[in-house]
């Protein structure tokens, strides 16, 4: 079977928008990838459509796609044995997830919700297979970006272990500033994270309390670094998280 064979866009699926095209197609890992692996990725690809709050996939459930977010956030949790949900990880837009079980057939072992109204587009896993069949390069490109994830995973396991919590929470909105970050209309100089994050989601995301991370925000929103506001968090001086950042030994 022939990739063209596999395209498939029935009318009743929505369609990307042009803002939500372009973040998967300067994503960067796949704008890595040759014109004609981009071309039948997308050839087979449907798109789907969450509000905020809404199950994506939970733990425990087959591997029956490949996704690459468009628009919004995918929040990846698990759940402690008391029944509380611990924010991970989020799934930021040009991301793919979800390879490594189209590879081993293994049960999902997180839980993914929409954060925010969220487009994924979408690779059945058996479309999955038959590319790999026709493109060869894929096998290289996933590995290389196995390899990315593990150096980040080593990266944040260091981080943990070596840096304090003001380092790691000025390290972390320095990622958030670059992968939501929006220029704010009266002042071009500062930078408002798009993702709305409760304090205690971002404490989860640095494995602290909340009331640690929330007397982080506080010292550096005194000392000019951020503002904070009831709709979230605004980075006045990028430099100066990377001075309390690179402070650290």
């Amino acid at each position: 079977m022939t990739i063209q064979s596999l395209a498939r866009q029935p009318l009743e699926e929505p369609m990307l928008t042009m803002e939500e095209r372009e973040a998967i197609n300067h994503g960067r890992w796949f704008s890595s990838l040759s014109p004609s692996l981009r071309h039948d990725i997308l050839r087979c690809a449907y798109v789907k459509r969450y509000q905020d709050g809404e199950l994506i996939c939970a733990r425990g459930d087959p591997p029956s796609f490949w996704s690459a977010v468009a628009k919004g956030a995918v929040r990846v949790s698990s759940t402690t044995l008391s029944g509380k949900q611990i924010t991970l990880t989020y799934v930021e837009p040009g991301v793919w997830f979800g390879d490594v079980a189209m590879f081993d057939g293994d049960a999902r072992t997180h839980d993914a919700y929409a954060h925010g109204a969220t487009t994924l587009l979408c690779v059945a896993r058996s479309d999955f297979r038959k590319i790999l069949d026709q493109h060869v390069e894929l096998y290289e490109a996933l590995l290389r970006l196995q390899a990315r994830r593990m150096r980040t995973l080593f990266g944040l396991v260091e981080d943990l272990n070596t840096l304090p919590l003001r380092a790691r929470l000025a390290k972390q909105l320095l990622h958030l500033c670059r992968s939501y970050g929006v220029p704010c209309l009266a002042n071009g100089q500062e930078t408002r994270i798009g993702l709305q994050l409760a304090q205690e989601e971002l404490a989860q995301l640095l494995g602290a309390s909340r009331q640690r991370v929330n007397q982080e925000l506080k010292t550096m929103e005194r000392e000019g670094a951020i503002r904070i506001e009831p709709g979230g968090i605004v980075v006045r001086d990028r430099t100066a998280l990377m001075r309390i950042v690179e402070a650290e030994p």
